[in-house]
């Protein structure tokens, strides 16, 4: 996994820096979720000339585990895409969300992608920002993050990579889809800044230390919400919204993806 520290990137003239999370390629079913993949693939085609940097914020599949020398069926043509950007010189960031949470080194050796786990500290062109996936961050969700201390306990991890990896990702999959609790499932309204623990999450970072932008995914709710004088950037996701955020060295804009 990638460190820790600041990272520090300049777009060059034209150049954009784009932030995409909570795909969840695999649901509900093969067959629908190749529809959005498709949808997905053509996005990146079309972003490939302005983008500098690509951030994606966490649950790219529904279900990754990773055993030493097997990765879960599918997904080819998403990851030869990555691939395809990031040889031709697009930088990419991968954070793991809740849904790939297993992911180990494959993006890193296979793919030069370097990943993360916890929330990155990121100068782009003069602007901090903090960006993460969201999930487990503030006070609240006591009962995820039990589950997710169990999730990632080493010993857990070995047990259950002791499964044949035809078990093992048939019940990842089939948890995945039925555990709310695992899946982190929230409500599609804004709920308030009481109850949503991003949001008091952002305060209490912005009074550590000065952000511009705070950026994460997670709640599949796109929004914008005013952090003092930050900005905190939900992406929203791929499954119903369709949106993204850009970044093109002076502006953040949330966006809506509409196919051309």
């Amino acid at each position: 996994m990638a460190g820790s520290g600041q990272h520090i990137i300049e777009l060059r003239t034209g150049k954009k820096a784009f932030f995409l999370s909570d795909q969840h390629f695999g649901a509900p079913d093969r067959e629908s979720s190749r529809l959005r993949e498709k949808k997905f693939l053509n996005f990146l085609e079309e972003i490939r000339e302005q983008a500098q940097v690509i951030f994606l914020l966490g649950d790219l599949f529904d279900f990754w585990f990773e055993y030493r020398n097997v990765v879960p069926k599918g997904y080819v043509r998403i990851l030869g895409k990555l691939a395809e950007l990031q040889d031709a010189g697009v930088e990419i960031h991968f954070f793991i969300g809740n849904h790939d949470l297993w992911m180990n080194t494959y993006f890193q050796e296979e793919l030069q992608i370097p990943t993360y786990r916890r929330p990155q500290n990121f100068l782009i062109n003069g602007k901090e920002f903090l960006i993460g996936h969201g999930d487990g961050l503030g006070p609240g969700d006591k009962g995820y993050k039990r589950l997710k201390k169990l999730f990632t306990n080493p010993l857990a991890n070995w047990l259950y990579r002791a499964l044949h990896p035809d078990v093992g990702v048939w019940l990842g999959t089939y948890m995945s889809r039925r555990n709310q609790m695992m899946a982190g499932d929230v409500e599609d309204d804004y709920l308030g800044e009481e109850k949503e623990w991003l949001v008091q999450y952002c305060h209490h970072k912005q009074s550590q230390k000065a952000y511009d932008y705070f950026v994460f995914g997670h709640r599949h709710l796109p929004l914008e919400i005013p952090i003092n004088d930050a900005m905190y950037i939900n992406t929203g996701d791929w499954v119903k919204h369709f949106t993204y955020a850009e970044f093109d060295g002076l502006e953040m804009l949330l966006k809506k993806y509409h196919q051309s």
